[in-house]
C-alpha cells in the first residue's frame, strides 16, 4: 500500500507539475495569409514563408504555401517578428514590424511581383504591387504606434519628407509646397469626396476644404495598407498635380469571431469581424465609434465654447470567387457638427464670441469590387463607388449699438459616382500592359448668402454667389512595363483627362527603375499630370450688390510637368535611406484679370473667390528630400526626413515670380520608438515610448493694412499677398504605451502627448473689430490623448 501511496503521489505531483508548466507557457497566437502574384492577383503554390522573432533573433523553421497559396504559423510567440517571402521568378518580399498579439490573429495578404532580382527591399505590410518612385506605404500598426497620428494616416504622413500640415488639429497637408486642395483620396482605388468629419476644422474663413477636416470618417480598425503617392504618378492615377492618399480596406478573419473595444479622446470604436461562411473563406468587418467629444457635449462640456460632435459606421465585406478571384461591397459614413454659442456680453473678449455659428456635415461612400483572374496571364478588375457629401454654416450675429447684423448661411454639397474596370496582361516574364477606364459623374453645388436682415433669402441683395455644376469625367489610361533586365523596370503609359468635354488633357507618364548593384536604385520618372477646379473657382461672381459681370464655369484643367529622380541605398533587410530631387512646373492656373490683383489658385484652401479668372497663371515647386528609415527591429524604431525646397507662383498684375502661402523653405524632423517586453507565466508584456520632433519653415500670410480695416469694421488685406512669413514651426510629441496579452485577450494602454512643450506656432492674423486691432492666432497647445484598446 506504502508503494502504491508513493507511486500516486509522484503521477499527481508530475501531472501538477506538467499542468502548471503548460499554464505558464507564454502567449501565443496563429500568424498566417496568402501569398498573391501582384500582377495577376493569382494565390502562389509552395512559395517559401520564413517568419523571424525580432526580439530574440530567432527564425522559425519555415514553411510553404499550400494548393491556395495560404501559409500558417501556429503558436507564434508574442512580439514584434519579420516575415520573409520568396518563389522562383518573383521579387523576394521582406515583411518588417509584424505584431503578434494575443487578443487578434495576424492576418497578412503578401503580393509578390514578378522579377528574380532578390532586392531585400524593407517594405512594409501590403507590400508595393510596382515599381514607383515618391510613394510610401503606411499600415495600420504604424497609425496606433506612431506619435500624434491621431489613427489617421493623413496625419502621419506629416513624418515624412515635404509634407506640412497647415493646422496642428487637422489633417490638411501641404506637400511639397502644393495647396493642400491639390490632395486626392481615393478609396478602395477610386477617388472619393472629402472623407473627413469638421471640414472647416482649422480653416481661417470657418468653412469647408476640399481634402482635410478633424477627423477621418473611415476607422483606423478597416484600414489596410495606405499608398501616399507625392509625384510622378504612374498612369493609373489622375485628377491631381499634387498627391494622392489611396486608402484600401482589410478583408475581416474568414475563420474566427473577434472584436476590438477602444475608447479615447477621440472616441469610442465597437469593431467586429469574423466568417460569414468558413467553407467559402468569406467574411464581415464593420465598426461604429461615436466621439468622446459627443459625450462630454451631452453633459454640457464644451471646448472653446464650442459643441463638438460625430460619429460614424463603416464596414466591408468579402467573398472569395473561383480561381483567386474576390467580390466585396463596402460602405462607411458619418456625421458631425460644430455649436458656438455667444457669450454673455460681460464675457465677451473678441468677435467670434457675439456670433452664434454652427456647422454641421454628411459624408457617406459605397460601393462594390470585383478582382478576377481570367487564366494565367489576365487579371480583370472593377468597382462601382459612389460617394456623397455636404456641409451646413449658419452664423447669427444680431447686432449692438457698436457693430452691424450680420447673418451668414454657407451650404455646399457635393457627389462622385464612378464605374472603372481594369485588365493587366501579362505578356511574358519580361513585358505587360495594363488598361483601363474611370467613369464619372461629378455634382456640385454652392450657395453662399449674407444679410443684415434675417430671414436670409436667395435674392439678388444677399446672395454671395450661387450656383452648381455637374458633368462627366472621362479617363482611360494604359501602362506598359518592361524588364529589359532583372536589375531594370522602365514603365511607360498615357492617361487622358477630360470633364464633359469643356476640358481636357492627353499626359505621357513614363520612369525608369535600374539597380546598379544589389540594394543599390537609381529611378526617374516624369509625368504631364491635370486637376479640375475647385467647385468655388468656377462658380465665383462678383460681390453683391454689383450683379455678376463674369462667368468663371469655362475654366480648363491646372495642369503641371513632374520630373522626379532618386536613389534608394538598402542599407539591412529592415533599414535604407534615399535622396530624391523634384521639379515641378504648372501652368494652365487660374489667376486674375482685374488690375493689380495677384490672386492665384494655387494659394488657396477653403476661401471663395469673387474675381474674374483665365488659365493663365504658373506656378513651379522645386526641392530635394533626404530619408533614412530603419523599422522596428532589435526593439528600436528611427525614421529621419528632412527637405529643402521653394513655392513659387506667376500672377498676371506685373508677371514676377513670389512665394505661395505655403512657401515654407525647409521641413526636418525625427521619429523615433523603443519597446521593451517582458514575458512572465501566462503574460506578456511590451512597454513602449515614442517621440517626434519637428522643425519646419514657417508658411506665408497676407500683410493686414490697420488703418483701412479699422474704418471698415473688419480684415482688409495689403496687395502684396502672402509676402509676410511666420516664424519656424517647432513642435515636440510624445507617446507611451503598454500593451498587455493574456491567453486570450490583449490590451493596449496608451498617452500621446501632442505639443509637448505647448510651444506657441503662429496660425494666421486678422483684425478683430471688438478689440480694435490686429490679433495674432496661434495653432494649438499642449493636448493629452489617453486611449485604451482591448482585442479579444
Amino acid at each position: 500500500m506504502t508503494n502504491t501511496y508513493y507511486r500516486t503521489s509522484f503521477w499527481l505531483s508530475l501531472l501538477t507539475l506538467l499542468a502548471f508548466a503548460g499554464f505558464s507557457q507564454t502567449p501565443t497566437q496563429t500568424l498566417r495569409g496568402t501569398v498573391f502574384d501582384a500582377s495577376q492577383s493569382r494565390p502562389l503554390v509552395g512559395a517559401s514563408v520564413t517568419l523571424k522573432n525580432l526580439q530574440t533573433g530567432n527564425t522559425n523553421s519555415g514553411t510553404v504555401t499550400d494548393d491556395q497559396g495560404r501559409f500558417r504559423f501556429v503558436n507564434t510567440p508574442i512580439g514584434r517578428h519579420q516575415l520573409t517571402v520568396s518563389f522562383v521568378g518573383y521579387e523576394t518580399s521582406i515583411i518588417n514590424e509584424v505584431l503578434v498579439e494575443s487578443g487578434k490573429e495576424q492576418v497578412l495578404e503578401v503580393n509578390l511581383q514578378p522579377g528574380v532580382t532578390q532586392l531585400g527591399e524593407a517594405t512594409a505590410v501590403g507590400t508595393r504591387t510596382d515599381r514607383t518612385i515618391s510613394a510610401e506605404h503606411i499600415t495600420i500598426e504604424q497609425v496606433l504606434r506612431f506619435p500624434a497620428s491621431y489613427l489617421d494616416p493623413a496625419r502621419l504622413a506629416t513624418a515624412y519628407a515635404g509634407v506640412v500640415t497647415t493646422n496642428d488639429g487637422t489633417n490638411i497637408n501641404s506637400v511639397r509646397g502644393n495647396s493642400p486642395n491639390s490632395l486626392i483620396w481615393r478609396l478602395e482605388g477610386v477617388e472619393i469626396v472629402n472623407p473627413n468629419h469638421q471640414s472647416n476644422a482649422g480653416t481661417i474663413g470657418d468653412r469647408p476644404t476640399a481634402s482635410g477636416g478633424g477627423v477621418n470618417i473611415l476607422s483606423a480598425q478597416l484600414l489596410g495598407t495606405t499608398r501616399f503617392l507625392t509625384g510622378a504618378f504612374s498612369p493609373e492615377y489622375g485628377n491631381t498635380v499634387g498627391s494622392v492618399m489611396d486608402m484600401s480596406l482589410r478583408p475581416g478573419n474568414n475563420e474566427r469571431h473577434e472584436f476590438i473595444a477602444q475608447a479615447g479622446l477621440i472616441g469610442v470604436d465597437l469593431a467586429a469581424e469574423g466568417p460569414i461562411s468558413k467553407q467559402k473563406g468569406s467574411s464581415y468587418l464593420v465598426n461604429y465609434r461615436y466621439s468622446f467629444t459627443g459625450l462630454l457635449g451631452a453633459l454640457g462640456v464644451t471646448f472653446g465654447g464650442e459643441d463638438i460632435r460625430f460619429h460614424d459606421l463603416s464596414f466591408n465585406l468579402n467573398f472569395p470567387t473561383k480561381k483567386g478571384g474576390r467580390f466585396t461591397v463596402f460602405g462607411l459614413g458619418g456625421t458631425s457638427s460644430n455649436v458656438f454659442n455667444p457669450l454673455a456680453e460681460a464675457e465677451q473678449e473678441q468677435d467670434k464670441d457675439r456670433n452664434y455659428i454652427t456647422y454641421k456635415t454628411r459624408m457617406a461612400a459605397g460601393g462594390l469590387t470585383l478582382s478576377q483572374p481570367l487564366g494565367t496571364r489576365l487579371l480583370w478588375k472593377t468597382a462601382l463607388v459612389v460617394s456623397a457629401n455636404s456641409s451646413d454654416r449658419n452664423q447669427e450675429f444680431p447686432g449692438s449699438p457698436r457693430f452691424q447684423a450680420d447673418y451668414q448661411i454657407d451650404n455646399q454639397a457635393g457627389s462622385r459616382s464612378t464605374l472603372t474596370s481594369s485588365l493587366n496582361y501579362r505578356i511574358n516574364e519580361h513585358n505587360s500592359v495594363k488598361a483601363g477606364l474611370f467613369l464619372t459623374y461629378a455634382d456640385n453645388s454652392v450657395d453662399i448668402l449674407r444679410s443684415t436682415v434675417p430671414p436670409i433669402t436667395s435674392s439678388a441683395n444677399n446672395t454671395l454667389f450661387a450656383g452648381s455644376l455637374h458633368g462627366w469625367m472621362i479617363q482611360p489610361y494604359i501602362n506598359y512595363q518592361w524588364l529589359p533586365a532583372d536589375n531594370v523596370t522602365v514603365n511607360a503609359g498615357l492617361f487622358y483627362n477630360t470633364f464633359t468635354f469643356k476640358s481636357q488633357s492627353l499626359e505621357p507618364r513614363a520612369s525608369i527603375r535600374w539597380e546598379v548593384l544589389p540594394g543599390k536604385a537609381l529611378s526617374v520618372a516624369y509625368g504631364l499630370h491635370s486637376q479640375q477646379q475647385l467647385p468655388q473657382v468656377y462658380l465665383s461672381k462678383s460681390r453683391f450688390p454689383t450683379p455678376p459681370t463674369y462667368n468663371n464655369e469655362s475654366l480648363g484643367f491646372t495642369k503641371a510637368h513632374h520630373i522626379v529622380a532618386g536613389y534608394t541605398h538598402q542599407l539591412s533587410p529592415d533599414s535604407y535611406w534615399k535622396i530624391e530631387g523634384y521639379s515641378q512646373m504648372l501652368f494652365d492656373v487660374p489667376v486674375s484679370t482685374l488690375n493689380g490683383s495677384n490672386f492665384s489658385a494655387l494659394n488657396l484652401i477653403e476661401a471663395y473667390v469673387s474675381e474674374p479668372l483665365i488659365n493663365a497663371g504658373k506656378g513651379r515647386n522645386r526641392g530635394v528630400e533626404l530619408t533614412y528609415q530603419k523599422y522596428l527591429s532589435k526593439n528600436y524604431y528611427v525614421l529621419v526626413s528632412g527637405s529643402v525646397y521653394e513655392s513659387k507662383y506667376k500672377a498676371l498684375a506685373d508677371g514676377n515670380w513670389r512665394s505661395t502661402r505655403f512657401d515654407g523653405g525647409f521641413t526636418s524632423g525625427i521619429t523615433a520608438g523603443k519597446e521593451w517586453t517582458k514575458s512572465r507565466g501566462t503574460r506578456s508584456r511590451i512597454w513602449g515610448v515614442n517621440g517626434r520632433l519637428s522643425y519646419l519653415g514657417g508658411l506665408r500670410d497676407r500683410p493686414i493694412d490697420p488703418v483701412l480695416s479699422k474704418q471698415a469694421g473688419t480684415t482688409v488685406y495689403g496687395s502684396d499677398i502672402f509676402s509676410v512669413r511666420f516664424p519656424n514651426y517647432f513642435r515636440a510629441d510624445l507617446r507611451v504605451y503598454w500593451k498587455k496579452s493574456k491567453a486570450r485577450y490583449s490590451r493596449t494602454l496608451s498617452l500621446d502627448l501632442q505639443n509637448l512643450t505647448s510651444a506657441q506656432n503662429a496660425f494666421y492674423s486678422y483684425f478683430d473689430a471688438f478689440q480694435g486691432k490686429v490679433v495674432q492666432k496661434y495653432q494649438l497647445g499642449l493636448i493629452p490623448v489617453i486611449n485604451y484598446r482591448w482585442e479579444f
